[in-house]
C-alpha cells in the first residue's frame, strides 16, 4: 500500500527532503479568509507514479502528510485528513496536479509542498505558503500628489484671474474710494478759484460785453 511505504520512506529519508526545480508550484503565497477555499497548482517535468502533498507547520516544526494521488486518480489520505478538506485534481495529462483545500481555518496555515518519489527520495516542489486570517487587511490609502505651481503656471494665473474679475469687490472698491478722494480734493480748489476770479469770468462773459470796451 502507498501509505505504509510512504511513512517508511519519510523515516529513512529525513532530512532527505529537498526542493527540486523539476516540480514547480503556483502561487508562491496565498492570503485568504476563514471558511474560504483555495487551490495550489503543481507542475511536473518528469515521470512519476503519483503525487504526494505535504504541509510544513512552522508552529509544530514538522511535516504533515496530507494526501497521495496516483496516476489512476486514487487518493490515500493521511491521519485525520479527509476528502471533504483535500482533493487532488489532475490538470493536463499527468503533467500538472492541483490540490484543492476547503473550509479554511487558521490551523491550515503553513507551507504546502507537492512531491514525487525518485530513487528512494522524495523530491519536493518549490512550496506555497498559505496564510488564513479572519479578516483581510485594508488596502493602503492612496494620496494624490499636489500639482506644482511651477510646473503648471497657467493654473495659478487662471485662479488669480477668476478672483480678480471685472465684478470682483477687490477691483471696484479701491477704484470707488480713489474717485471719492479725488472729488474731495477738488472741492477746495474750486472754492478758491471762485473767490480769486470775477464772477463774470466764471459765468463765461466775453471781454467786449464789459463797460467801456470798444472796437
Amino acid at each position: 500500500m502507498a501509505r505504509p511505504w510512504l511513512h517508511l520512506c519519510i523515516c529513512l529519508q529525513i532530512p532527505g527532503f529537498y526542493a527540486n526545480l523539476l516540480l514547480t508550484q503556483t502561487p508562491e503565497h496565498i492570503l485568504t479568509q476563514t471558511n474560504n477555499k483555495t487551490a495550489i497548482l503543481c507542475e511536473l517535468k518528469k515521470e512519476h507514479t503519483g503525487v504526494y502533498w505535504y504541509r510544513w507547520s512552522q508552529e509544530r516544526q514538522h511535516f504533515e502528510f496530507l494526501v497521495f494521488s496516483n496516476t489512476l486518480g486514487k487518493a490515500t489520505y493521511g491521519t485525520n485528513m479527509s476528502q471533504d478538506k483535500f482533493r487532488v485534481h489532475e490538470e493536463r495529462s499527468q503533467s500538472s496536479y492541483s490540490l484543492h483545500i476547503s473550509h479554511l481555518h487558521p490551523s491550515d496555515n503553513g507551507t504546502y509542498y507537492c512531491s514525487v518519489s525518485q530513487s528512494s527520495q522524495l523530491l519536493l516542489g518549490s512550496g506555497t505558503r498559505l496564510s488564513v486570517v479572519d479578516a483581510l487587511p485594508l488596502p493602503p490609502k492612496t494620496t494624490q500628489t499636489p500639482v506644482s505651481k511651477k510646473l503648471v503656471p497657467w493654473i495659478t494665473k487662471s485662479k488669480a484671474a477668476s478672483r480678480k474679475g471685472p465684478c470682483s469687490p477687490l477691483v471696484w472698491i479701491p477704484l470707488a474710494t480713489g474717485v471719492l478722494l479725488l472729488l474731495l480734493g477738488l472741492v477746495p480748489t474750486a472754492h478758491r478759484l471762485y473767490r480769486e476770479y470775477p464772477a463774470s469770468i466764471l459765468r463765461g462773459a466775453r471781454p467786449w460785453d464789459s463797460p467801456g470796451a470798444g472796437w
